[in-house]
């Protein structure tokens, strides 16, 4: 009897299949998948029991430390020590050089019937985070079970150093509760940057001090439309916003996880809200202004920002601030969906255009793409801007953060120094529903299945050997036009984080049905989180789950 509950539970970290340096045909089930595995002893196991001890050498490896005993406490109910010896401790988190050879996020993770080792690499303070994030993955998914891990030795790495998650909170606005377990999800999954989208046409989410009239003002507005555009337009007030006080609170909760939070200001479109408090820096000034009510561009809305001496100053304010409240290396701007007309059709546009020998519109969008590049470079940090605006930016000191399809890429720039992030919408945007049936997502529109995510090309074979060189990370994108409920953002996001980690962390898509197997232990890893997601992948999973 005790044999047959030690198979039962050790069902969900193993699955049968090919999987290079595994012994018996087994793959240990840890997405993303691990660069190497080798299981030392097919029979053998290590239990963790109640009050087991975890020994950590430094602060970096305590900060995992904690989270390991924090996530045990909280899903499994098991109680774990932090000790100060190592004879007193089971688990031990500990770091190396790896022989002066160890790339960034390296760690080894080895089980014996002793106890567990993670090694983080020492010049890298995520490393034995990542490591633990594995452990995770290797205990019981209900809570109660007894952890009972193989003995395993794992060596790993992530492909790429910019692993990210964006979340729109301009359209629909989310607490910081929910926030931090957006967090806690990006962790798991080894993704390593939360980019948080917090101005648009919609909403300004953020205090300033500096000018406390966006919140005042342009966090409010009075309704949406409910459907595709165009929609049917309802009154709903809607108010909300993080004050700096909650910033910090997420940021510093965010760094004990190691994942970096990158704020977006957007501009000099996506204006709206920042016009609803200040319409004298519209080129329409004296049109009455208000946060938009709709979704999109299409031209329908005069939403840039005017040339004018008083908004430089205003931009000057307002990245100036928030570099001095995020810590993060990188801030992002926008910068795209800038439609010529508003500034083409506005005398003081033209005049400033004529001044500057700016060309055209384009040439005005690169010029304040400009302006903040020298603020945020003044800061010690890089800018990111989007493609379709940013592609003017100094490559030294910024990096391009491409939306769109491979062939309407700015391919000129990334042939040469710019380094860029691919969040290529038709697979990394994740807006719509799993297939055509789920209208409660994004009525029926574009379906964009896991499968298509995980194949998602991030450098097609026809890129040259400098784009791929460039490509320096890869980030999933929540724009939440149709999600007002977190409901319906853990609905859109999950499963395929998982198939975004995958990608971030191998940079590669050709183990489908392996993956699907790991998926399915991430699963039920999922049901212990409490995450609600999108049950229309198990119609594609290949090894039934077991619930």
């Amino acid at each position: 009897m005790k044999i047959l509950i030690l198979i039962v539970m050790m069902s969900g970290i193993f699955t049968v299949g090919a999987a290079q340096g595994l012994g018996a045909a087994q793959e240990l089930n840890v997405l993303p998948k691990p660069c190497s595995v080798r299981i030392t002893d097919t029979d053998g196991r290590f239990q963790i029991h109640r009050g087991a001890g975890v020994y950590a050498e430094n602060a970096d490896a305590m900060l995992a430390a904690e989270y390991l005993q924090n996530y045990c406490s909280e899903y499994l109910g098991l109680p774990l020590r932090i000790v100060k010896s190592k004879g007193e401790a089971a688990i031990h988190i500990l770091t190396d050089d790896f022989g002066g050879k160890a790339r960034d996020g390296q760690y080894s993770l080895a089980v014996t019937s002793d106890g567990v080792t993670i090694t983080g690499a020492k010049r890298s303070p995520e490393a034995c985070f990542l490591g633990v994030t594995t452990l995770v993955q290797m205990l019981p998914t209900r809570a109660g079970d007894i952890p009972q891990l193989p003995l395993v030795e794992i060596s790993d790495y992530p492909r790429f150093g910019y692993r990210g998650m964006h979340l729109d909170v301009a359209r629909h606005f989310f607490p910081v509760s929910f926030v931090k377990k957006y967090i806690d999800w990006i962790a798991l999954h080894k993704l390593n940057i939360f980019h948080w989208h917090l101005t648009d046409d919609q909403g300004w989410r953020i205090e300033l001090k500096s000018h406390p009239e966006l919140t005042e003002k342009g966090s409010y507005r009075a309704g949406e439309i409910k459907g595709l555009f165009p929609g049917e337009y309802g009154e709903r007030p809607y108010q909300a916003y993080y004050t700096q006080d909650e910033v910090k609170e997420v940021v510093d909760y965010a760094a004990k996880r190691f994942v970096t939070v990158v704020p977006e200001i957007d501009i000099p479109g996506h204006c709206m809200a920042v016009l609803a408090a200040y319409p004298e820096f519209s080129t329409t000034p004296r049109e009455g202004k208000r946060t938009a009510l709709t979704w999109g561009i299409y031209n329908r809305q005069n939403n840039v920002l005017a040339p004018t001496p008083e908004v430089f100053s205003f931009l000057d304010d307002v990245f100036n601030e928030v570099c001095a409240l995020f810590p993060s290396k990188y801030i992002h701007a926008g910068g795209d969906e800038c439609a010529p007309k508003w500034w083409n059709e506005s005398a003081v546009a033209q005049e400033f255009m004529k001044k500057h020998n700016l060309p055209d519109a384009h040439a005005l969008q690169t010029h304040f793409m400009h302006h903040v590049q020298r603020i945020i470079n003044a800061h010690g940090k890089t800018m990111l801007g989007w493609s379709g605006g940013a592609e003017g930016m100094n490559p030294e000191g910024s990096v391009l953060h491409n939306w769109h399809s491979w062939d309407k890429m700015p391919k000129s720039r990334i042939d040469s120094t710019h380094q860029w992030i691919n969040s290529g919408s038709t697979g990394l945007y994740f807006t719509s529903s799993e297939d055509s049936t789920q209208s409660e997502i994004n009525p029926g529109r574009w379906p964009r299945s896991v499968k298509k995510v995980y194949d998602f090309e991030l450098v097609p074979d026809s890129a040259s050997v400098q784009a791929a060189q460039n490509l320096m990370g890869v980030e999933g994108c929540c724009w939440t036009e149709y999600c007002p409920t977190t409901w319906k953002v853990e609905l859109q996001v999950f499963p395929r984080m998982a198939a975004l980690a995958e990608k971030a962390w191998t940079g590669k898509n050709d183990d489908w049905e392996g993956f699907t197997r790991r998926l399915t232990h991430q699963l039920d890893l999922y049901d212990l989180w409490g995450i609600r997601y999108n049950d229309v992948v198990e119609r594609t999973l290949i090894a039934p789950r077991q619930r």
